[in-house]
């Protein structure tokens, strides 16, 4: 496979330097150039996978460089990650108008520039699949283990199916940014994405929300008709009055809607995306059959966090930036001990507890190194001691399955017990240590970088 080019443009001989040897050492094919010029001729000799652009540049600066590049439409061919030791809410927002993916501040963070080239070069290969280059967003799933790389593969093969997908998984595992990963890779990609959260939906106003009113000359359009040819997202399927269900059936048998006081049927030709919490199958009388025969054509499981936790650290740093460049808080790190703590805790709320987390860390600021003795004084306020073992119905999932859900808690609440002390651990719960360590291995409990007695 052919390695990935990119263009470092930076007046700074040392940055220059910097990131080539890094970015060289990564696997990447790189050149540099000192200026606008230079850049202009390494892009006429060969268009980069990516350009990595500074902005403050002693004869043409990156914003004037790229906006003539946005002109001309060799913008488009690749995407630019801006960067800059003097960045302003003003020029970021300049540089995503002018359709940078990201915007990168120095002193740079090695980790965050290239986890950004990672998805900026990701981004790039969609674009030329889908016709639109993706936008760097919450919507992409972070995530190394093999369970999440199956999970974006699997969404991926799916975004060229027009079929609609019930998204099934634990509130907080982030099923709307999953449906709008599965919308931004598809070929729909360049329409409107229209989420609808369904307990916002009242009897009353819930039919002219979702399909418009015609009244004394004057339309106002609904969800559906939003949607037009993207994607309508319907969240918590479970929460849908039923008079909602009712009418949406009879919309999605005979393809099309009728606008309230409306005389003329439209046809429906938005991609149905859904989601809802485990068991919907099983909830009887409070949830129409064929209604969701029409919305789980295709299924697609959202795992809890605690089932790939081995990428709870880099999902704590992903958020960090975020919190960072978004809100202007101060940086922090998180030790290895704190990682190790919450790589093993259980997160019964998922995702979203994960980041309120970070923010709360974050805001209530501290040195920059987050420890230890922070992580479970924050752990101790947030977990209420009755809080169940298992925050799920087991009685919902096969037996194989509840019993690795019931053995994965129990294993992972054990080693929070024992310090994190695997051979602490075996004697507690009365294994073998080396059928304990094959155990924790089959359930994906991560163990490593964990001291042992």
């Amino acid at each position: 496979m052919t390695a990935a080019h990119i263009l470092v443009v930076d007046d700074e001989a040392d940055i220059r330097g910097l990131l080539k040897e890094i970015l060289s050492e990564e696997g990447y094919a790189v050149d540099v150039a000192a200026d606008a010029s230079q850049a202009r001729a390494s892009r006429a000799r060969q268009i980069p996978d990516l350009v990595l652009l500074d902005i403050w540049m002693p004869d043409t600066d990156g914003i004037t460089l790229l906006r003539e590049w946005s002109a001309s439409g060799a913008g488009a061919s690749c995407p630019v990650v801006m960067m800059s030791g003097h960045g302003t809410v003003d020029t970021a927002v300049e540089a995503t108008r002018l359709g940078a993916f990201d915007f990168v501040e120095k002193p740079l963070s090695l980790q965050k520039l290239l986890r950004t080239v990672e998805r900026a070069l990701d981004a790039g290969k969609r674009r030329r699949h889908t016709g639109k280059l993706l936008a760097s967003s919450a919507s992409i799933p972070i995530g190394r283990s093999k369970l999440m790389q199956q999970l974006r593969a699997e969404l991926t093969q799916l975004a060229h199916n027009d079929s609609p997908v019930l998204l099934v998984g634990e509130a907080g595992t982030g099923r709307e940014a999953f449906a709008r990963y599965l919308h931004e890779a598809s070929p729909r990609a360049q329409q409107p994405f229209v989420p609808l959260i369904s307990s916002t939906l009242r009897e009353d106003t819930a039919e002219a929300q979702l399909f418009g009113v015609e009244r004394d000359g004057q339309t106002t359009p609904g969800l559906l008709e939003q949607a037009g040819d993207g994607s309508l997202f319907v969240s918590e399927l479970e929460d849908l009055p039923a008079s909602v269900q009712r009418s949406l059936v009879g919309a999605l048998e005979t393809g099309h809607f009728m606008r309230l006081g409306g005389r003329s049927p439209i046809p429906i030709r938005a991609r149905l995306l859904s989601s809802a919490r485990p068991g919907i199958e099983a909830i009887g009388e409070s949830f129409r059959r064929d209604l969701l025969s029409h919305l789980n054509t295709l299924i697609v499981r959202i795992p809890p966090l605690r089932d790939y936790a081995e990428d709870v650290p880099e999902l704590l740093r992903h958020y960090v930036d975020r919190l960072v460049d978004a809100d202007g808080l101060t940086f922090r790190r998180f030790g290895i001990a704190a990682q190790n703590r919450l790589r093993n805790y259980p997160w019964p709320d998922n995702i979203r507890e994960l980041k309120n987390l970070v923010q709360r860390l974050l805001v209530q600021g501290g040195q920059e190194e987050i420890r230890l003795e922070e992580i479970e004084r924050e752990l101790s306020l947030q977990s209420p001691q009755d809080e169940p073992l298992v925050k799920q119905d087991l009685l919902a999932l096969p037996l194989r399955e509840a019993r690795e859900h019931f053995e994965r808690a129990y294993l992972q609440q054990q080693l929070l017990l024992c310090n994190g002390k695997v051979g602490q651990l075996a004697k507690r719960v009365g294994m073998e240590r080396t059928h304990l360590y094959r155990k924790l291995r089959s359930l994906g409990v991560d163990f490593r970088n964990i001291s042992d007695d």
